[in-house]
């Protein structure tokens, strides 16, 4: 049995992958792993809460817990199926979403490996153990009973490369899937039921709104000619690709810190993909760096929506976290250049299933 269920807007199936991991691994290595594409507030949850119960842990490894989750949750936007790179797709006017989501594997371990790899080295070097909480269940039992959960990934990504059905579609057939799946778990109720749907209208109308206002404005800009003002006042700068695409960055690191994800993406992909285009670099590729942008700026204060959810779940201060934070920060921006400045890193995967046609720049 498990022992808590996951909060009625996150999926059901996610406890179930979280659940698997614990025989795994007990370690700062697990608080990375679990939010690579599986539950990701579910998993942060779990590992805080574990640490809580041991009772001998001290209060400055439950704070290194939260911020070691906190730096690892922006790689689920990453690894598919990836909400932040359909929405990317649609106002990029077309980018396949096939493309996007085999292009986000290999920056998404990158960067779970970069967070993973310091994280590491900094519990050892500072003595913080890992947790010997045991579970009830023998090993095995929970990987068989995660086994049908687990395959939901495998089902959309099939799905999507082998032609069966578009992106779209797949969100449609992963939602019978984990209906069905909760039944079979016996973990969804009637009144659980008509929660999920008053949120998911809830969630659907708000990004609609946006998608409409978004689409308003690209209009206005498009006129009034302020994606070729930026462009040019980049290009006047400097004409070097490598540093339009630093500033870039930087401007939008920046702009994560105070923007939410959703509205940062339909800003600012009408005004940098032309840009972008111009210096040679691939749609796919620009849309992983644009997400893995707005990621990071999302564990980062003031508005950083992944900082406030793990040290409200951790019980911990901000401010105690923000320490810590910092030079995991610096090693999910390692990740960042590398995948902004070799172009292979998100496009080998594309180009091995034929999605993409090259594998650099096409300029």
């Amino acid at each position: 049995m498990l022992r808590q269920k996951p909060e009625l807007n996150i999926i059901y199936i996610s406890e179930r992958m979280r659940h698997s991991l614990q025989p795994v691994a007990r370690s700062s290595l697990t608080a990375v792993v679990a939010p690579m594409g599986y539950g990701k507030t579910t998993a942060i949850n779990w590992y805080l809460n574990e640490r809580g119960r041991e009772g001998a842990a001290v209060l400055r490894v439950s704070i290194y817990s939260a911020a070691v989750n906190i730096c690892s949750a922006p790689t689920g936007i990453l690894i598919p199926p990836s909400g932040p790179l359909i929405l990317y797709s649609i106002t990029a006017g077309g980018v396949s979403v096939a493309a996007l989501f085999m292009g986000g594997y290999l920056p998404g371990i990158l960067m779970g490996l970069c967070v993973a790899g310091l994280a590491v080295f900094i519990a050892v070097k500072k003595g913080y153990k890992s947790s010997d909480v045991k579970d009830p269940d023998p090993a095995i039992k929970i990987i068989i009973d995660a086994v049908p959960s687990l395959l939901a990934v495998i089902i959309v990504m099939g799905g999507i490369l082998a032609g069966f059905f578009t992106a779209t579609e797949a969100g449609v057939v992963l939602c019978l899937y984990c209906g069905l799946l909760s039944i079979l778990y016996k973990e969804m109720t009637l009144k659980s039921f008509y929660n999920l749907l008053a949120d998911t209208m809830e969630s659907s109308a708000t990004i609609l709104f946006l998608i409409a206002a978004s689409s308003i404005m690209s209009y206005v800009m498009s006129y009034s000619g302020i994606p070729a003002a930026i462009s040019n006042a980049l290009m006047s700068v400097s004409s070097k690709r490598y540093v339009i695409l630093l500033i870039m960055n930087v401007f939008l690191l920046v702009m994560g810190m105070f923007l939410d994800l959703t509205p940062a993406v339909l800003i600012f992909t009408p005004i940098f993909l032309p840009i972008t285009r111009s210096i040679g670099m691939s749609d796919v590729q620009f849309g992983i760096m644009l997400i893995m942008n707005l990621g990071i700026g999302s564990v980062t204060p003031p508005v950083g929506s992944c900082l406030f959810v793990g040290c409200g779940v951790g019980k911990v201060k901000i401010e105690g976290v923000t320490k810590y934070i910092v030079p995991l920060f610096a090693a999910m921006v390692v990740a960042l250049f590398l995948v902004t400045f070799i172009p292979a890193i998100a496009l080998v995967v594309p180009y091995l299933c034929g999605l993409v046609p090259s594998l650099g720049w096409t300029m």
